[in-house]
């Protein structure tokens, strides 16, 4: 075969090769990369899985608006798993199986969580960003996985903290969901006690998904704590705090960040004054740091009449993460480089949100925020429970 003939049969098989290896990679072509999500977007917690979805897409907008990732554009495709495990199982696999995502992003809850991730740790797909902040998914977590949230842990110990060191109080209650979300904050707490030497004056228990609260929460009301912490979502923890004010029964009610503040506050209404819940992303209404302001206006963006939150700010956020490990893997993406490219580089901000991840460290933001719904019904950050209990 003459030479020239050779060169050219030679190049031809050298691109084959090279497109071959691009399709191999799912979910990544020359112009798009797709991402999947596995969220309760209908059901008692409907609204965090909406609210996280469009953080999300507001933020691969805002990435699409300036041309993508190395030309890449960011899609994102949601499934609804109504917060039940068996729904997220078949999602997730329906993404990785049928989709052929290159990663998840933005999943919902504990539960749903635990019982996804070992399907996607098997295909070795990514699992970026889930809202939750349970253990599992932080000490001898599978290596897919890449948290951006501080911990129920950290939260917790926030919130005792506060109550110990702002009022020295001491009977303190906890009601849980009945499930590895409320197991998870119910440990946070017990363990956030224990340094102290002390331990839950009174424990209640509900079903998940459902607001059938009145027998747990008779069990505080029996026991008189001066405060409770609440670890559920925001439809059975509306139902407590208002039950508990029917009853006369007024300790400080507490909850952390996946209860969904935005949803909270408006399921309560006038009844939500006082109540306080941790977060673990900045103040969704402020100034500053420079993420906050980019986040409403990306929000506005693809959505102009939705209310900004802490909830569609930690999936903005989520949104941005996984555009800056696309950016750090570069051209020659695949899902080992996006992963590296978090674990084993420097520490870096999202404009003005920092975080840091190192190998056998796969959270990001340490960071636990304070806040309080006051008599209008706005949330506002505060620096002390003194500031809530006058």
């Amino acid at each position: 075969m003459p030479a020239h003939l050779l060169f050219v049969l030679s190049l031809l098989c050298a691109c084959s090769l090279a497109s071959a290896q691009q399709t191999t990679i799912p979910g990544v072509t020359d112009e798009r990369v797709l991402f999947g999500q596995s969220a309760g977007l209908t059901g008692p917690a409907g609204e965090l899985g909406q609210a996280m979805r469009l953080g999300i897409r507001a933020a691969f907008h805002e990435a699409n608006e300036q041309g993508g990732v190395a030309g890449r554009t960011l899609e994102l495709r949601s499934l609804d798993d109504a917060y039940e495990p068996e729904a997220a199982v078949i999602n997730t696999r329906r993404l990785i199986e049928k989709e052929r995502v290159f990663a998840l992003i933005g999943a919902v809850g504990t539960p749903t969580s635990r019982a996804a991730v070992p399907v996607a740790a098997d295909a070795g797909v990514p699992y970026i960003a889930p809202f939750t902040g349970a253990e599992l998914l932080r000490t001898n977590a599978p290596e897919n996985i890449i948290n951006l949230r501080a911990s129920y842990y950290q939260e917790t110990e926030e919130l005792v903290a506060y109550l110990v060191a702002d009022l020295g109080m001491r009977r303190i209650g906890v009601m849980y969901q009945e499930d590895s979300f409320g197991q998870a904050g119910y440990s946070g707490v017990t363990r956030a006690l224990a340094r102290r030497d002390m331990e839950p004056s009174v424990v209640s228990v509900y079903r998940r998904n459902t607001t059938a609260v009145k027998t747990g929460l008779l069990d505080l009301v029996a026991m008189q704590p001066d405060a409770v912490i609440l670890i559920g979502a925001y439809e059975p923890v509306a139902s407590v705090i208002a039950w508990a004010d029917r009853l006369d029964f007024h300790p400080l009610m507490l909850t952390i960040s996946f209860v969904g503040s935005n949803a909270l506050a408006r399921s309560l209404g006038h009844r939500a004054q006082g109540t306080v819940v941790s977060q673990v992303v900045p103040f969704p209404w402020a100034d500053s740091p420079n993420v906050v302001v980019a986040y409403r206006r990306a929000l506005k963006q693809v959505s102009p009449e939705a209310e900004p939150g802490f909830v569609s700010l930690e999936g903005y956020l989520a949104g941005r993460l996984a555009v800056k490990a696309l950016e750090l893997a570069g051209e020659e993406l695949s899902r080992q480089t996006f992963l590296d490219s978090l674990l084993v580089g420097d520490d870096f901000d999202l404009s003005g949100f920092q975080m840091s991840f190192s190998e056998g460290d796969n959270q990001g933001s340490d960071q636990v925020f304070l806040t309080v719904i006051d008599e209008s019904g706005r949330y506002r950050p505060i620096d002390s429970l003194k500031d809530v209990v006058q």
